[in-house]
């Protein structure tokens, strides 16, 4: 159940209806009397004995104080009413007999003038302005006046999960043991926080979350609520941010003040680098200054709150470079909790806690699946699952295989097979000694990862074909001769075009930009040349987003740098090339068989490779 993001329910149309209709009535038997009422003509005794007299009075009626008469009939449609004061006529009765006048038995009272005033004007005023105030509330709800609208002014619009509707605990979450150890010690503080006190300890007031994108910063906040069994506030930094000044500030007081009413509780703030920005000290004039105010109203308010009430802060961010240091200071965010990629052993935890969710074979190797899928986030290994279960249905299965899921780690690495690009026989040759290329000069490396598949089918991430190679063991560390292997692997396609084509095609883009980015990297930041040394000629920021690099280093250096990374992939693709001289009975034996059957396994190609070369005639090489 959400609590504070419950949406009410529609009124039905003929509702609308019925409110119309009963205005209508009332308007009819209050408003129209009193109208009539207004229209009635005055007129002297005299005029009314001359109209009896004449014929032209067709109904009247005597009450104590006045006469009201009809000139004329109702059934003509041109009937007028009239009154007149009532004078002492002993003859009246007769003349109104002889004239043929109806006299109605009942006299009517005749509306005092507060009567008539109220009829006329206080309850048509009224539901005109009961109209307007409806119609008023349904603009502003329209224009965005409920949770988290436009006209919403002050209200934090958090979303408030209590024990119920989250049911996510620490179990649920797999891939992150430094993450949850760390924050178990949150969850026994809000079961047991007399076991701090008698000790004298505090609970830190907040947590920071960092790391990459998917990978789990979300869900561990709500693991901490769902062990703890406290509500849960749950708002985005997006949502401080309003079109008025002070009203970012004005929702982050409201924020806390639910919080304190509400603890012991957890309140989450994702994105917090929205808001916690570090300053520019351009003052008033120079930035947001509405942003300013909301990250000078979030740190006061942090300073505020007792911890030992129950109120812990949670906040995730991708961008732990750019947050302000008063906001990483002790005493706010007291611990900061990284969230990094999953490892090996991780990767198959996280793949087995998906699989629970949808029907797999019993043959299913995890630990398979995970070397393939070196890298992915915990949100990449969730959407292999699916894509896998989704393979099985539209294949007409009814639970998933080993080859579901490696053709979804290759669906979420290269994308989906591109089955409407049919390739010319050229292209494709070309393609299957590029793709062979690069296998090749992999795996006639030392230290470098085995061949896992080789395919030359279109994806639609716009590649025409690529090889994968799989580690055995994770690395976190990686020599040079490890990163110059890399380098040669990435130039072997390109090296395979020109030792058997002569000729050079624009499918190695991806190839040159991943081996000239790798090279760099080598020079300026890991201190891998002689010229250079340990020195660092490039520094990088936003390290979970990418990570942006810029120069430190003088326009000369930076030309010296150019000149280095050149020579370090030409040296590379040389001896990328020298490989496939060596071996090019093998280059074409393996390009023939996978130019006829478009993919092969890993094992299918070292099967090939391990074989005695064929005998191959110089000629034949030539028209190859």
């Amino acid at each position: 159940m959400k609590l504070g993001d419950k949406k009410p329910e529609k009124i039905p149309m003929y509702v609308y209806y019925i409110i119309v209709g009963v205005i209508i009535v009332v308007l009819n038997l209050l408003v129209v009397p009193a109208v009539q009422e207004r229209s009635v003509q005055k007129t002297d005794y005299s005029t009314f004995i001359e109209n009896v007299e004449e014929g032209n009075v067709s109904k009247a009626t005597v009450d104590e104080d006045y006469i009201y008469y009809e000139i004329g009939s109702e059934e003509s449609g041109a009937a007028v009413l009239c009154k007149t004061v009532k004078m002492d006529d002993p003859d009246l009765v007769n003349r109104l007999l002889d004239a043929g006048v109806t006299m109605d038995e009942v006299l009517p009272e005749s509306p005092s003038i507060l009567a008539t005033l109220f009829f006329s004007y206080v309850i048509p005023i009224g539901i005109f302005i009961l109209l307007g105030r409806w119609l008023s509330k349904k603009m502003m709800s329209s224009m965005g006046g409920g949770p988290g609208g436009m006209m919403s002014f002050g209200k934090s619009n958090a979303k408030v999960y209590v024990k119920s509707s989250t049911g996510i605990k620490f179990s649920d979450v797999a891939g992150e043991d430094e993450a949850k150890e760390l924050l178990t010690e949150i969850v026994d503080y809000l079961h047991n926080p007399q076991k701090y006190s008698e000790i004298g300890a505090s609970m830190p007031k907040g947590a920071l979350l960092v790391g990459p994108p998917g990978t789990g910063k979300t869900l561990l906040a709500k693991a901490v609520a769902g062990e703890a069994e406290v509500p849960f506030f749950s708002i985005s930094g997006s949502e401080f941010v309003e079109m008025f000044v002070g009203m970012g500030a004005a929702k982050v007081r409201d924020l806390f003040k639910q919080a304190n009413e509400k603890a012991p509780c957890i309140v989450f703030i994702d994105e917090i680098d929205t808001i916690g920005k570090k300053r520019d000290g351009a003052g008033f004039t120079g930035g947001n200054d509405e942003r300013e105010q909301t990250l000078n109203q979030l740190l006061t308010e942090m300073d505020g709150f007792d911890s030992s009430k129950g109120v812990v802060i949670l906040a995730a961010t991708n961008r732990p470079d750019s947050l302000d240091p008063a906001l990483l200071r002790p005493g706010r965010f007291d611990r900061r909790i990284p969230v990094e990629l999953p490892d090996l052993q991780g990767r198959e935890e996280i793949l087995k806690v998906h699989a629970k969710k949808i029907r797999i074979a019993d043959n299913v190797r995890f630990d398979e699946i995970a070397k393939a899928a070196a890298g992915a986030s915990g949100a990449e290994l969730a959407n292999i699952v699916n894509e896998a279960a989704l393979r099985a249905v539209r294949d007409g299965r009814r639970f998933a295989t080993q080859a579901d899921f490696e053709e979804s780690i290759e669906v979420v690495i290269a994308g989906y097979q591109k089955k409407n690009r049919v390739l010319s026989n050229k292209e494709k040759l070309i393609v299957a000694y590029h793709e062979v290329g690069h296998a090749l000069v992999a795996a006639k490396q030392t230290e470098s990862a085995p061949v896992h598949k080789i395919t030359i089918i279109p994806r639609t991430s716009g590649a025409l074909g690529y090889t994968m190679q799989v580690d055995e063991k994770e690395h976190f560390l990686m020599t040079k001769e490890e990163l110059e292997n890399k380098i040669a692997t990435f130039t072997g396609g390109r090296a395979a075009e020109e030792l058997i084509f002569h000729s050079i095609t624009t499918g190695a883009s991806n190839d040159i930009e991943q081996a000239t980015k790798l090279a760099r990297a080598m020079i300026s930041r890991y201190g891998m040349s002689d010229e250079f040394g340990m020195v660092a000629m490039e520094t990088v920021g936003n390290q979970y987003l990418g990570g942006d690099s810029s120069l430190a280093c003088s326009f000369e250096t930076q030309t010296l740098l150019d000149k280095k990374v050149v020579d370090l992939v030409r040296k590379q693709h040389d001896k990328a090339l020298n490989i496939l001289k060596e071996n090019i009975g093998k280059l074409h034996e393996l390009a023939k068989y996978l130019y006829e059957h478009e993919t092969i396994t890993g094992e299918e190609f070292m099967k090939i490779l391990l074989a005695p070369a064929p005998a191959l005639e110089d000629d034949k090489t030539q028209e190859a």
